[in-house]
């Protein structure tokens, strides 16, 4: 398997910035700082800025890749646990840049709570 396929888990994310983006397509994006937006492009990434057609590979220190990059906004479907890594500027030991997310299912109470404020928003 490829590097970017090791790290998708399932079918359990979705960006909202890039819906027809794939699990594959978002690890690309990220793991590349953007130089990358999808492995082979989709309505928001054009095919010339994918992994299978971008003419200027990624370094191997990721010198190229850009200064700053705007990612996408993530939906995940289930309850998950998310561990990121930040290698850039990370000597993994005082410069120790990483972290984990937790995404808990939202209770019926929550969900039902949600929709009644988004009702009363869209009355206004």
């Amino acid at each position: 398997k490829q590097w970017y396929q090791r790290r998708v888990r399932g079918n359990n994310v979705e960006s909202l910035t890039d819906p027809e983006a794939t699990g594959v397509d978002i690890a690309i994006g990220l793991a590349s700082s953007g130089h990358y937006c999808a492995k082979s492009g989709t309505d928001i990434c054009p095919a010339s800025e994918s992994l299978d057609e971008k003419e200027t590979k990624m370094d191997d220190k990721m010198n190229n890749a850009p200064a700053s990059y705007s990612g996408h906004v993530l939906k995940f479907k289930k309850a998950c646990s998310i561990n990121y890594l930040c290698t850039r500027n990370n000597s993994f030991s005082n410069r120790s840049q990483k972290g984990s997310i937790w995404v808990r299912e939202s209770s019926k109470a929550e969900v039902k709570k949600r929709a009644e404020m988004k009702d009363k928003s869209e009355m206004k």
